[in-house]
C-alpha cells in the first residue's frame, strides 16, 4: 500500500530528482567527468529514497492512492527513469573520452544515447503510467514506416555515415582521396554528411550516401609520409651509371624530403636520344609535397649543368632546327 505515510519519501525524491536536474545542466558539458560524479550522488540518493521506503521504481500498479500523492508518486519515477538514462550515458561519454575518440566515435555515441532514452521513455510509459506497451509499439510501427519511406534519402545517409564509422575507413583528420579525383582533410562527420578540406582551402561537403558507394583512398595511412615521383629525361651522352649517381647526388641535397625511407633513383629507359629516370621520395605531409617538388626540380638543373648533363626533350618533339628547315 502506498498511503499518506509515503508522502515525505516522495516529496524528497521529487526534491533529489529536480535539485539533480539543475546540477546537471549548471555543470555543461565541458566538465563532463564532476558531471558524473554528481549525476551519480543524485541517482545514488534517490535510489536509497526508493529502497528505504520500499517503493520498487519498476512498479506502480500496486499503489492504491488518490490526490496528491498519485502526482508525487509518477513525478518521482519519471525523474528515477530520467536520471538512470543520464548516468549511464555519463558513463558511455566517460569511456570514449578515455579512449581519446570522442570526435570519431560520435556517431556511435549518438545512437547509443538515442538506445537508451527510448528505452527510457518505454520504462516510463510502462512501469510509471502502466499503459501496455504492444499499442504503442504497433502504432510507433506504422509511423516509422510512414516516414521511412518519407526520409529514406536521408536514412540512407545516416546509414551510410554508420557504415563509415563502424569500418573506421579514415577518421577525423586524416586526408582522403575519393575515385573521382576529389581530396581533401576530413574536418567533420556527422549523421548525414562528411565534410573535407581541400587544397584550395574549401570545405566540400558529401553525403554519406555517395562517400559509401566511391572508393576512398586513404593518404594519412599508415603515416602521414607521402610518395612523390618525378620524371626526368637526360640527354644520352654520359653513362647511366654516372646520370644515375648525379641524380642521386640531388636527393641527398634535398632538404625537404623524408630520410626515411631513403628516396631513390629507378631509370626507366634509354634510347638514342635520352635516359628516362624517374626519381622517387617522400614527404611528411601533402602539404610539404610542393615545397620538395620545387627544390627537387632547381637541384635537378643546378646539378646537370655542373656535372655537364643536357636535358632532353619530351618524345615526340621536333627540334627547333627542324621546325626551321
Amino acid at each position: 500500500m502506498f498511503g499518506d505515510n509515503h508522502l515525505s519519501p516522495l516529496i524528497l525524491l521529487n526534491v533529489l530528482g529536480i535539485a539533480g536536474i539543475c546540477v546537471w545542466h549548471l555543470q555543461g558539458r565541458g566538465r563532463p567527468t564532476s558531471r558524473l560524479i554528481v549525476q551519480i550522488q543524485f541517482f545514488v540518493g534517490m535510489s536509497l529514497v526508493l529502497f528505504i521506503a520500499g517503493i520498487p521504481p519498476n512498479r506502480v500498479d500496486f499503489i492504491h492512492t488518490q490526490g496528491l500523492a498519485v502526482l508525487l508518486a509518477r513525478l518521482a519515477g519519471v525523474l528515477w527513469w530520467t536520471h538512470l538514462a543520464w548516468t549511464v550515458i555519463g558513463f558511455i561519454d566517460i569511456y570514449v573520452r578515455l579512449n581519446h575518440k570522442p570526435r570519431e566515435a560520435h556517431l556511435i555515441q549518438d545512437m547509443a544515447v538515442a538506445v537508451i532514452y527510448l528505452g527510457a521513455a518505454l520504462s516510463i510509459v510502462r512501469f510509471v503510467f502502466g499503459m501496455p506497451l504492444g499499442t504503442l509499439v504497433t502504432t510507433s510501427g506504422v509511423v516509422a514506416v510512414i516516414f521511412g519511406l518519407a526520409l529514406q534519402n536521408t536514412l540512407g545517409d545516416v546509414f551510410a555515415g554508420i557504415a563509415l564509422t563502424l569500418g573506421r575507413a579514415y577518421m577525423l583528420g586524416d586526408w582522403i582521396r575519393l575515385s573521382d579525383g576529389t581530396e581533401g582533410r576530413v574536418t567533420e562527420t556527422n549523421w548525414r554528411s562528411t565534410n573535407l578540406l581541400t587544397g584550395a582551402n574549401n570545405i566540400v561537403v558529401l553525403p554519406n550516401s555517395i562517400l559509401a558507394r566511391q572508393g576512398v583512398t586513404n593518404l594519412s595511412r599508415p603515416d602521414e609520409t607521402h610518395l612523390i615521383t618525378l620524371s626526368v629525361r637526360i640527354a644520352s651522352t654520359q653513362r647511366p651509371r654516372f646520370v644515375e649517381d648525379v641524380l642521386r647526388s640531388v636527393l641527398e641535397a634535398s632538404t625537404h624530403i623524408a630520410g626515411a625511407p631513403p628516396p631513390a633513383v629507378a631509370l626507366k629507359n634509354i634510347d638514342a636520344i635520352a635516359i628516362e629516370a624517374e626519381l622517387q621520395f617522400r614527404v611528411d605531409s601533402l602539404s610539404a609535397g610542393m615545397k620538395a617538388k620545387n627544390e627537387i626540380v632547381e637541384l635537378i638543373y643546378c646539378h646537370c649543368k655542373l656535372n655537364g648533363l643536357s636535358l632532353a626533350m619530351p618524345p615526340g618533339t621536333v627540334p627547333p632546327q627542324a621546325e626551321a628547315r
